[in-house]
């Protein structure tokens, strides 16, 4: 019976938590492409709620004792309107996902989990809009107006008829 090769990648399951990790000795000479969706990020936030896990492709390569991995990421977030306070669903991407790892000479294994989860998060807007014509919430009430300013008003007024400035 042959022996079955492992793969690059797995998923590692526990504790409701997936992570991606790769098996640097595994991986080709000249670099290889990864394509795949990992459920990383997870936020205790009610107004940023992912759903799906994290998709991405990466290029990786090793040089000497070190990991380079290049790709782009993407997830999509159910978030809160900053402006008009309604729910709607974006895709936050990260084009230019690069990160460097450095190869423990006990372990050749290299999780990529925290960094992908990280990248994805400083990417959510701080402010988020559902649309950038969004004019915000309806203003219905009308603040009543403050009498104590109309008799600086009218002294000001004074003052620049007694100067001339009519």
């Amino acid at each position: 019976m042959g022996s079955i090769a492992a793969p690059i990648f797995w998923y590692n399951i526990s504790h409701m938590e997936t992570k991606l990790t790769i098996d640097t000795s595994r991986v080709d000479p000249e670099g290889e492409e990864l394509e795949g969706e990992v459920d990383c990020v997870d936020l205790d936030e009610p107004f940023v709620k992912p759903f799906g896990g994290v998709r991405y492709v990466l290029q990786i390569q090793v040089f000497g004792s070190e990991l380079l991995v290049r790709g782009r990421l993407e997830q999509d977030f159910d978030l809160v309107c900053s402006r008009c306070g309604k729910d709607f669903d974006d895709t936050i991407k990260v084009e230019d996902f690069t990160a460097s790892f450095e190869i423990g000479e006990d372990s050749p294994e290299v999780d990529l989990t925290e960094e992908l989860r990280e990248s994805i998060i400083l990417a959510l807007p701080t402010y988020p809009v559902c649309d950038e014509t969004c004019p915000g919430v309806e203003q219905t009430v009308e603040m009543p107006s403050d009498d104590r300013w109309n008799v600086l008003d009218s002294l000001n007024k004074q003052g620049e008829r007694e100067n001339g400035k009519s």
